[in-house]
């Protein structure tokens, strides 16, 4: 496709979103899920945010942001995940967010949003920022998730963000940008070795105009690791199943469920698995 042409295809599709935008929704302290919109510029970013029951306390619960695979939407990734029912257990509230057209900017992937320049950063900073302002999320339990190029986001944005979130956890993703973490950074991954979109072993092309390979698995495991001062995986990581291993006790941890013969999905205990994760996990120094 010319370059003249995509353009105006991503215009007018903008365009559409600013005139459409989605309705404000319920109100954001009610249990439940609702949409909302958030301001960017004169684009309303449209997010589902689910709202656990109140605890006694009435404290801010941990917010969880997961973010859609490539070509996928918020609502996709909330059914996919499951991750409303678990966060009722477990007392997280959960934001999903929606990316360009299908797709945020990664780095070196994907698509329109990479295409367009889209800050994907500075969006999900301002979703947290209003969401803590809300009095919905506790701002020093804050973790990020996604899957595919959701998943890649989630790299990019503990790379760029690590001071603001207390850990991330990746399903089916790369890490696709060149990553100087400000602190260590708890990490769990999830990759089936058959993973036909984002290959285990690495290879392929990160973009369809990207002619860089995908980075293997465990290559990116390691960097996350050595970033982060940890020792091997070799540790069964606690509660997971046989295929998960990880750096060892600790408050920061680095670990990868590895599913033999997986494909590119969310394996079906993933949510539950990154819940308890997360739950292990400290809070962010106050600031």
């Amino acid at each position: 496709m010319k370059i003249a042409v995509r353009a105006a295809m991503i215009v007018a599709l903008l365009a559409t979103l600013i005139a459409h935008p989605l309705p404000a929704g319920a109100s954001k302290d009610a249990p439940g899920t609702s949409k909302h919109t958030i301001a960017m510029g004169d684009w309303n970013r449209p997010y589902l945010l689910h709202v656990p029951p109140q605890p006694e306390s009435g404290a801010p619960p941990p917010l969880i942001v997961a973010l859609h695979g490539g070509l996928n939407d918020s609502e996709y990734v909330r059914r996919q995940s499951g991750l409303d029912e678990v966060a009722d257990r477990h007392g997280y509230a959960v934001a999903y967010p929606d990316g360009l057209l299908g797709t945020w900017n990664a780095g070196a992937c994907c698509w329109f949003a990479r295409w367009t320049g889209v800050d994907d950063v500075a969006f999900l900073d301002k979703l947290i920022d209003t969401l803590v302002r809300q009095g919905v999320a506790d701002p020093r339990r804050v973790f990020v998730t996604g899957f595919s190029n959701g998943g890649g986001m989630a790299y990019r944005y503990a790379c760029e963000r690590s001071d603001r979130i207390a850990g991330i956890a990746v399903v089916s993703g790369a890490l696709a940008i060149g990553c100087t973490p400000r602190r260590p950074v708890p990490v769990l991954a999830f990759h089936g070795t058959w993973d036909p979109s984002v290959p285990y072993t690495g290879g392929g092309n990160m973009d369809a105009d990207v002619h860089f390979p995908f980075i293997p698995v465990q290559v990116v495991m390691e960097f996350w690791r050595w970033v982060d001062k940890l020792p091997a995986l070799s540790w069964p990581l606690p509660d997971g199943p046989d295929d998960c291993v990880g750096t060892g006790p600790g408050p920061v941890v680095v670990a990868l469920c590895t599913r033999q013969r997986g494909g590119h999905e969310w394996p079906d205990y993933a949510s539950e698995l990154m819940a308890r994760f997360f739950a292990d996990r400290p809070s962010l120094p106050k600031t």
